[in-house]
């Protein structure tokens, strides 16, 4: 059930974008698997015009493995630090995969079309722009929230060092090292000079 709705969603986008035609041709016969955390695993197989969901443990070309919101923010604007960061791990051939992920991030459904062939043109515009405008204020609202409990913690109940002085620190670490390994080099330098080993 699940599998047949994600694959309507993904191929329903297929005929408006001649990039994504061009990749599902590309990727004939080839498949990734997604694990979404310990919830389920997916395969998506490109039979060179439509892509095929399924669910189970069926082999499959390259691996894309993480938890819901990791593999939502794949196809967000940087999807590297994604990665980058370990929240997403990729197993298999990694450039199949990037090129399953750029055919997802094409196929990505857009509500505001499709309610406006319900709705209307003007109403699926305001609607649009009003979750926009929601998940703007939800993402600010969160770092704003996350900064100052970071601050709380760093500067009223010093249960965390506050960035810069950690900074500080350090700076002043690296500092001490570079004298060390100059000192190092001095008496390297002297040992030589008065044939000391």
């Amino acid at each position: 059930m699940l599998t047949n709705i994600i694959a309507n969603l993904l191929n329903r986008g297929l005929p408006r974008s001649p990039r994504a035609q061009q990749l599902c041709a590309q990727l004939k016969g080839r498949s990734v698997a997604i694990e979404i955390g310990e919830i389920t695993r997916l395969r998506v197989a490109s039979n060179g015009t439509t892509l095929d969901v399924t669910s189970g443990d069926a082999a499959s070309d390259a691996t894309i493995a993480g938890g819901p919101l990791a593999l939502l923010a794949l196809s967000g604007d940087a999807p590297e630090s994604v990665v980058q960061r370990g929240a997403v791990t990729i197993r298999g051939d990694a450039q199949l995969a990037q090129q399953f992920r750029e055919l997802a991030r094409l196929l990505r459904p857009d509500i505001e079309e499709d309610l406006s062939q319900v709705l209307g043109d003007v109403p699926a515009h305001h609607l649009g722009r009003l979750a926009r405008l929601t998940a703007g204020w939800t993402r600010k609202a969160a770092t704003t929230t996350l900064t100052n409990l970071a601050e709380y913690l760093g500067h009223e109940r010093a249960d965390l060092v506050p960035r810069n002085e950690g900074e500080q620190f350090l700076r002043g670490v690296d500092s001490v090292r570079e004298d060390l390994e100059r000192l190092e080099a001095r008496f390297e330098i002297l040992a030589r000079r008065h044939g000391s080993p």
